[in-house]
């Protein structure tokens, strides 16, 4: 980056993480906000001007992708100190009762495919890639990343009523599509899913399996590391390292605890079928609504 430096403010769920860029980073934040948990697009304060500390400082050299790795990172930590994981992870509301879902499974598995059929029935996507789960005796989504995206082939492939524009790209952005969750949560969830879209429509497990103890800590534990295991393009620092021993065992103490908690549960077959079982699991009058939902 050049320029005049400037510290800005990124909130995150109400978290503040203070970030120190030049005045790109203000270009570069309608673009840089979709992909940051919990974050609002609509502006970036500053805080101020010239050489005050903050808690991270982006290099002259840095690229917007390296930006968004860095700036998610340092948030995944901030979060840990409030007992909330950030997770690679879709979460979807369902209106009316406030119940969510989280959706694990690794990138092709077809997290956002069953995302999508679920909010063809109704649910509202709260996160698009990165979800922040706050771990307690109720676990609950606060937000996450509003960036919807979406493989267009797939997409074609399984709900070829979408009409997706003809786009020299391979990730299309289906964000606002169905609606949008008015404000951040907490939005209890009420399942969580480990998915795996089989590519013959007739395959299919009859009912979401419940996994054993060992896949599921496994499972929540990848869905945490996502952020850590990024490759920078412009910088030889390693994301890892942002992680201290005492970051590293309270994230799997949260895991731990987490899985413990919350049953996951397994279930394989095409997108439409495994949003309809997930239909099951989370009944639309399940509970009284704790976030606001529009």
């Amino acid at each position: 980056m050049s320029g005049p430096r400037h510290v800005f403010a990124v909130s995150s769920a109400g978290r503040l993480l203070t970030v120190a860029a030049d005045d790109r980073m203000a270009a570069w934040w309608p673009r840089l906000a979709p992909h940051v948990p919990g974050a609002d697009s609509a502006g970036l304060a500053v805080l101020s001007s010239g050489g005050s500390s903050a808690d991270l400082s982006l290099a002259s050299r840095i690229g917007l992708g390296d930006a968004r790795r860095l700036i998610n990172v340092r948030l995944q930590r901030l979060h840990l100190g409030y007992d909330v994981l950030s997770l690679h992870a879709v979460a979807l509301v369902r209106p009316g009762c406030g119940s969510s879902v989280v959706l694990l499974g690794g990138h092709g598995a077809g997290k956002t495919l069953v995302a999508i059929a679920l909010a063809q029935a109704g649910w509202l996507p709260v996160s698009g890639d990165l979800a922040l789960l706050r771990v307690g005796p109720q676990p609950a989504v606060l937000g996450g990343t509003s960036a919807f995206l979406a493989r267009p082939e797939a997409v074609r492939r399984w709900f070829p009523g979408l009409h997706l524009p003809e786009l020299d790209t391979d990730r299309v952005d289906l964000r606002g599509r169905w609606g949008s969750v008015a404000q951040l949560g907490p939005w209890p969830v009420r399942a969580a899913v480990l998915v795996d879209v089989d590519g013959d429509p007739a395959a299919q497990l009859e009912q979401p399996k419940t996994v054993d103890a060992h896949t599921a800590v496994s499972a929540w534990l990848r869905a945490s590391t996502h952020l850590l295991d990024r490759i920078l393009d412009s910088s030889p620092e390693v994301l890892r390292l942002v992680e201290d021993e005492g970051s590293a065992r309270r994230r799997v103490e949260l895991v731990r605890h987490l899985a413990d908690q919350l049953p996951l549960h397994t279930a394989w077959g095409a997108p439409q079928f495994i949003a309809s079982r997930i239909d099951e699991l989370v009944p639309a009058g399940d509970d009284v609504m704790e976030g606001a939902v529009g």
